[in-house]
């Protein structure tokens, strides 16, 4: 009797559907120092923090989680699925970002580790239409071997993959080539960020790419 007052207030206010599952997988392995994991994480937080992000986060009611990886069995689940219902929420998952502690130091980079682990934790957004995994990195898969089989497994699910590669300054980008070559999903796209200076418009700009829809 309480679940609905009345039938005009409860069509004008439908529930709506979470558009989107992104999470977002944050290279930390040994090559990524005190100081660029600090511009990560800021980075990260700026960008949530930015208006026009939190309102297409908010208007597709997007769950966000987040990722820390580095070398085989160094994967950890460090901000669980959260709804961003409103921007109070979004707030909260911007400070949260802010203040985390780096989960792992001084270990290798497998790739194909961090996509498998982060494929593992959709289950809990199974409701989502779009289901997408954002990587950042600093280089290219140096442990596991796995990244080969990670994408075809993503694929096979319907997981996008995205990526942001994070270059040395100068016009070389095999950091670039190495994710768009073996890692980001079929449509997929890499953007590339010159130093973790770069790091948090790169991020800002992926989000919206990701999230946002042209005008119908």
């Amino acid at each position: 009797m309480l679940r609905c007052l009345a039938l005009a207030l409860c069509l004008a206010h439908p529930a709506r559907a979470c558009e989107t599952a992104l999470l977002l997988a944050i290279d930390i392995s040994g090559s990524i120092d005190a100081g660029e994991y600090a511009l990560q994480v800021e980075g990260l937080a700026d960008a949530l923090d930015d208006p026009e992000v939190a309102e297409v986060l908010q208007r597709g009611q997007v769950a966000l989680a987040a990722v820390q990886w580095s070398g085989v069995g160094r994967q950890a689940l460090v901000l669980p699925w959260r709804r961003m219902l409103s921007g109070a929420e979004i707030s909260r998952f911007a400070q949260a970002a802010r203040s985390l502690p780096r989960a792992f130091t001084a270990s290798d980079t497998a790739v194909g580790e961090a996509i498998g682990f982060s494929l593992a934790q959709f289950e809990a957004v199974a409701d989502c239409k779009r289901r997408v995994i954002d990587i950042s990195g600093d280089g290219p898969e140096n442990a596991g071997y796995t990244v080969g089989r990670a994408r075809s497994a993503a694929q096979a699910a319907g997981v996008e993959i995205n990526a942001i590669a994070i270059e040395d300054m100068g016009p070389s980008a095999p950091i670039t080539a190495f994710y768009s070559r073996l890692v980001v999903t079929r449509g997929g796209f890499v953007m590339t960020a010159r130093g973790l200076q770069d790091y948090p418009q790169a991020i800002r700009a992926k989000i919206l790419r990701e999230l946002e829809k042209p005008a119908s």
